[in-house]
């Protein structure tokens, strides 16, 4: 069972996550620092006051090296976190990413094509509707620039933010408290509320947290009902994939030499709750029938047995 798989190391108590959070906070803000050095290096080569303010690290560079630099501190922040599961609590790293013996790239690749496929057909749907809200910018060298940094490294990003999420801190609150749904709960609604210093947020207001606490449950139950982190890893990378090579818009996290550029004035209707309601219930059912999931009340809200944590203690001896 791949949330329980926390039991198998000896010694591995709730405070070590508590720990490895905090640990993982600051190498994520030391992985900034490249990028407030590059915004100050500009700021005294124009002889401007350094006064780094959120919006200026934004807008200070290119934005191809300011999604560079903001992605960099993501690759700091995962492999810290490799460090703390290996060494700190001393688990195998594939424990925190499947049930499985190894990764099931299929599954990922399945998961990614899919919402890719719908990303792609949604924006050219509404771009050939209303192209009057849409800016074509492509141009073929900055673009270039942006496919290669965001095919490296954007996969980095959401790789991060799924195993900190629906891998180590997953197990981490099925350590706690036993239970699953209280370990879904809170990595979905933690995951979503983290979203609200995105300028979305500012723009919209609160209500788009909906979408991101929904994206989090969604991603923690296909975690919890496949076994393993697979299918979020490929949503997740084809969803801010495309985000950043097919559009951009002024209010957005990922300003981007994106192929379009939207100039519609933003609003929060039905298409927040569209994903929530509708596509992310039809994807599950599509997973479900191809990955044969079954026992869906014990898998997303059951407890973890004795019997449970017993298998994988033992599992765990087995190993050492």
């Amino acid at each position: 069972m791949f949330i329980a798989q926390g039991f198998k190391v000896k010694n591995n108590h709730f405070w070590k996550y508590i720990v490895g959070s905090i640990v993982v906070i600051i190498a994520s803000a030391i992985g900034q620092i490249p990028w407030l050095i590059a915004v100050a290096m500009k700021l005294i080569g124009e002889k401007k006051s350094i006064d780094i303010k959120p919006e200026m690290l934004m807008s200070a560079l290119d934005s191809n090296l300011t999604l560079f630099f903001m992605l960099f501190s993501f690759a700091v922040t995962l492999f810290t976190l490799f460090l703390i599961v290996k060494y700190f609590h001393g688990q195998k790293f594939i424990e925190v990413t499947t049930s499985r013996k190894k990764m099931d790239w299929k599954r990922v690749f399945f998961s990614f094509s899919i919402w890719a496929f719908l990303s792609i057909t949604t924006v050219a749907i509404s771009f050939y509707s209303s192209p009057e809200s849409y800016e074509v910018q492509f141009h073929l060298v900055p673009f270039a620039i942006l496919a290669v940094i965001s095919i490296v490294l954007i996969p980095i990003q959401t790789s991060t933010e799924e195993y900190i999420f629906r891998g180590y801190l997953m197990q981490g609150f099925a350590l706690l408290s036993k239970n699953k749904l209280f370990a879904l709960v809170l990595t979905s609604t933690i995951f979503g509320l983290l979203h609200i210093a995105n300028p979305e947020v500012s723009k919209l207001g609160y209500t788009i947290l909906v979408y991101y606490i929904g994206t989090g449950f969604f991603l923690g139950i296909l975690t919890l009902m496949d076994e393993g982190m697979e299918l979020s890893l490929g949503f997740h990378a084809a969803n801010n994939l495309t985000a950043a090579l097919l559009i951009t818009s002024d209010w957005t996290v990922f300003q981007t030499h994106s192929i379009l550029k939207d100039n519609s004035v933003p609003s929060v209707g039905f298409d927040v709750l569209l994903p929530v309601v509708v596509v992310f219930p039809i994807l599950l059912f599509i997973f479900s029938k191809k990955y044969k999931w079954t026992n869906w009340k014990d898998k997303l809200a059951g407890n973890i047995h004795e019997n449970e944590i017993t298998n994988q203690i033992n599992l765990g001896n087995k190993y050492e």
